[in-house]
């Protein structure tokens, strides 16, 4: 049986098991949830809990690729060969009318040749965690005894590069980091990653568990203080309004920044591809080695555990009504000042584990990160619309670099306005907009 949506489940075969001992990791602490586990060998995802969730993930995913996303803890301290069942279960299991995908996050410390060898020729996308250069890296992502980890992380880079590993990196943007946006952003670039995903660090000092409402979404606590390598809202914003600066004006195409990318989808009317800027969630699991399986990955305690797909088959689960109700609740338990924003169409609020702050007026459930937000869309606002128009009309997103190059963009106005008909194209190539990038906006009037 097949859901009636598709769904995305994050699977942690090995649970928070990591040889590093990154400090702001939220996920180390998990190990709490499992206190029959005395050793590292009892976090480890048996054969039959894994052959059950690769065949039953298959089966009722209704998309026709099914997008297997491997993470922990540290997922290759399972070995080669784990992972190697995986790719023969999925080639079992898997009907001649769909195809899998394989995606690995990794601190990348543990990559050798031979791993590098079986991600290429298995076609894994590796997401490999990195937090820009070395001095930034190693404030806090360090080894169980306490060691910088930056030389560790760079050769297993190196690797995915001599061996054509596809990969992408993963910045987790802590409160120094935030202040070193271009720094952070030509690192990575100058080093091959051609994807980046920045990720705010937002680090609560007190336990989960007070809710605001009626429905399940309990992490809703008003107040509370955020650790101190937590990032701050408004820097966050002009971390983000910094980069896209750059971006925007060289690489736009070329380099694919996560935030940037899910916005351009969402200004130009086709939703969001991130769960954390849609409407509602609910469609982005996490399942533990164990076979549980709970609402989200930021949610992974007992009052969101949906059951176990060991007794219950993961269809059910994933359209219980616990969890429609996880999903719904994101947009319900929305401020009302957030309803009334004009940038509400492209945050809806953000993720729900970081409303816990008070609005002005003092309802509870604002965004801790709302002000870095408002600044980042913002500061965006009139190039979105532009490269949002220019998709519409079939042109590339990319053509207002050009624009900005050769001052045309300001014959838009602020909120990004095309230009009139009989005005030069902005894309630049010599001819008027109705026969350019408008043509297909004036012949639909037309008719």
């Amino acid at each position: 049986m097949t859901t009636k949506l598709p769904f995305h489940i994050l699977t942690k075969p090995i649970g928070p098991i990591c040889n590093l001992d990154c400090k702001y990791c939220f996920y180390l602490k998990k190990e709490t949830l499992f206190p029959d586990h005395h050793k590292a060998a009892d976090f480890r995802m048996n054969r039959q809990t894994l052959e059950n969730y690769i065949q039953q993930y298959i089966a009722a995913e209704p998309a026709q690729e099914v997008c297997f996303a491997w993470q922990g803890g540290e997922p290759t301290l399972l070995g080669m060969e784990f992972f190697q069942r995986v790719v023969e279960l999925q080639k079992r299991f898997c009907p001649p009318e769909k195809c899998v995908s394989n995606a690995i996050q990794t601190n990348g410390t543990l990559l050798t040749p031979a791993w590098c060898r079986f991600l290429a020729d298995n076609h894994f996308l590796v997401g490999i965690s990195l937090d820009g250069p070395r001095e930034l890296h190693d404030r806090y992502r360090v080894t169980r005894s306490g060691k910088p980890s930056f030389d560790q992380v760079w050769r297993g880079l190196q690797l995915l590069k001599e061996y054509k590993v596809d990969f992408n990196t993963l910045t987790v943007v802590h409160r120094e980091l935030a202040y070193q946006p271009r720094e952070v952003y030509d690192f990575l670039r100058e080093h091959g990653s051609g994807f980046m995903q920045f990720i705010p660090l937002v680090d609560r000092l007190v336990p989960h568990g007070t809710s605001t409402g009626d429905g399940p979404l309990k992490i809703i606590e008003p107040d509370g203080a955020v650790a101190p390598w937590s990032v701050e809202p408004l820097q966050f914003g002009k971390f983000l309004s910094d980069i896209f600066d750059v971006w925007v004006r060289r690489d736009v195409g070329r380099i694919y920044v996560q935030s940037f990318d899910v916005q351009l989808g969402i200004w130009a009317g086709y939703g969001s591809t991130l769960c954390v800027f849609a409407e509602t969630c609910g469609r982005a699991l996490a399942i533990e080695h164990t076979g549980d399986l709970y609402s989200c990955d930021h949610f992974v305690s007992p009052e969101y555990r949906l059951g176990n797909i060991n007794d219950t088959n993961l269809d059910v689960l994933v359209d219980s009504p616990a969890q429609k109700a996880f999903g719904t609740d994101k947009q319900t338990t929305l401020p009302e000042y957030c309803r009334q924003c004009d940038v509400k169409f492209a945050c809806n609020g953000e993720c729900p584990k970081n409303r816990f702050i008070h609005t002005p007026d003092g309802e509870p459930g604002l965004n801790y990160l709302c002000a870095g937000y408002k600044h980042f869309l913002h500061h965006i606002r009139p190039y979105m619309e532009v490269m949002s128009q220019l998709l519409k009309t079939g042109c590339a997103p990319a053509d207002i670099m050009q624009m900005i190059a050769t001052g045309s963009l300001r014959q838009t106005d602020s909120l990004g306005k095309p230009p009139g008909r009989n005005m030069p194209c902005p894309c630049n190539s010599g001819r008027k907009y109705k026969k350019c990038c408008g043509a297909s906006e004036f012949k639909a009037n037309a008719r």
